[in-house]
């Protein structure tokens, strides 16, 4: 292949030279297709059950304080003990709280108090999880395919993004709301196999118990990495000023293309895919902060675009330039969180990463329904995205440590590269 086109496609070498990669790929893409499928069963089920708005909003609500709290907990976990046993544990705890609504859904008069409490718990048992797993890439991965398996896990999400909901339909329409609960509990057992297949991954020798003192740390840490507080805080402008789901229904009713409204989801998810089929480029570019505050940029620019279209067809087209602007965002700042953290942080500063990509759309569709309410539809939509925009530009000027991140040169990705190649050499 022509070294031009070798540099786009999509880099798979973590796949063929890990092997605990791949069962966490693999992990990773069974089952969040099966929680995208009860994505769509969650609140189906609970407006079929009472006909409310906001009993359905309150899905949202019940998990945004246990992702905080668990979030910032698992990550103390994380780096205390061994991260293989807590993400099976996890996952098969996750398996028996789906069994929980299929058992439900069932019932003659299946509980609505039943269906909020499990919500409340996958929603700490995925604060538990998360950062043990997204701690286990720098161990199992070569520091110079982090990229490459940044992109393979997008595109995870990609896939379940597009097909989750899309079968998720299909099976209530077809068979009812309990055959979703069953495919999404059949896709954790065999998740909870292939984490089963992974290697241990042991905290460090000189590891403490988690307290909220190794908390306080990783906070400390946090703060005097103003590269790191960069990509929080770019990550939380654009999904608040910039976040556009809750308007899609509006959007299509304005458009008066009602038939669009599912295309208005799923195209933000067709162009990350997009990007990060063509991913390639990616290893090639040094300069990551300066990516993270462009595409930041671009997103907010596709946004306000969004609003300014009077075609439905622009419209796809401007979110789903929005979608490959996040995922190339989202994409280089994992890769500075996994070239830079020391190992024994990683699990913690996970937790923190969980909250600024967790709390920015709950906040996001807040300020966009209601600056909606207070003035247009296309105002929201136009003054979010170039407020995003005009932050991109006032983060990069406020935390230059961000802007000018070259992972060649930055002490801390310097530092982590050679402690990860005296590991390879000391294993080999």
């Amino acid at each position: 292949m022509p070294p031009r086109r070798a540099r786009i496609r999509m880099d798979l070498r973590p796949l063929r030279h890990s092997r605990d990669f791949r069962w966490v790929f693999t992990s990773g893409l069974v089952t969040f297709l099966g929680s995208m499928v009860t994505l769509v069963a969650l609140p189906f089920q609970v407006a079929d059950l009472t006909g409310s708005f906001l009993a359905v909003g309150l899905i949202g609500l019940a998990e945004l304080v246990p992702v905080i709290v668990f979030g910032l907990w698992g990550g103390a976990i994380a780096d205390a003990v061994d991260r293989r046993r807590v993400v099976v544990v996890t996952e098969l705890a996750m398996l028996g709280l789906s069994t929980t609504l299929l058992v439900n859904s069932l019932l003659p008069d299946p509980h609505l108090w039943v269906i909020y409490v499990v919500a409340m718990l996958f929603a700490s048992v995925d604060g538990l999880q998360r950062p043990s797993l997204e701690a286990i890439i720098p161990r199992v991965v070569a520091h110079d395919e982090l990229a490459a398996a940044g992109a393979l896990n997008s595109l995870r999400w990609q896939v379940g993004e597009i097909a989750g909901p899309a079968l998720g339909g299909l099976l209530i329409a077809a068979f009812g709301v309990w055959s979703a609960y069953a495919f999404d509990a059949a896709t954790f057992l065999v998740s909870a196999v292939a984490l089963w297949r992974l290697s241990s991954i042991p905290a460090g020798e000189d590891a403490e118990a988690p307290s909220l003192r190794r908390i306080a740390q990783s906070m400390r840490y946090a703060w005097s990495r103003k590269d790191l507080l960069g990509t929080y805080a770019v990550d939380l402008m654009a999904m608040i000023f910039a976040f556009p789901y809750a308007l899609f229904p509006f959007i299509a009713e304005d458009l008066g293309a009602p038939w669009a409204l599912g295309l208005l989801y799923s195209s933000g998810a067709v162009g990350a895919l997009v990007a990060t089929l063509t991913s390639g480029w990616t290893s090639h570019v040094h300069h990551h902060g300066r990516a993270v505050v462009l595409a930041a940029i671009a997103w907010g620019l596709a946004i306000a675009g969004v609003g300014l279209s009077d075609s439905v067809w622009l419209v796809l087209l401007m979110l789903g330039l929005a979608g490959a602007a996040d995922m190339i965002s989202g994409l280089f700042r994992m890769l500075i969180w996994n070239q830079t953290i020391p190992d024994e942080l990683r699990g913690r500063m996970a937790g923190i990463e969980m909250l600024s990509y967790s709390i920015g759309p709950t906040l996001g569709q807040v300020r966009a329904t209601g600056v909606a309410a207070l003035t247009s539809l296309r105002t929201s939509l136009v003054s979010g995205g170039v407020l995003c925009a005009l932050g991109g530009v006032v983060l990069a000027v406020a935390l230059p440590s961000l802007w000018r991140f070259d992972d060649r040169t930055d002490p801390n990705a310097v530092r982590e590269r050679a402690v990860r190649a005296a590991r390879a050499q000391g294993g080999a």
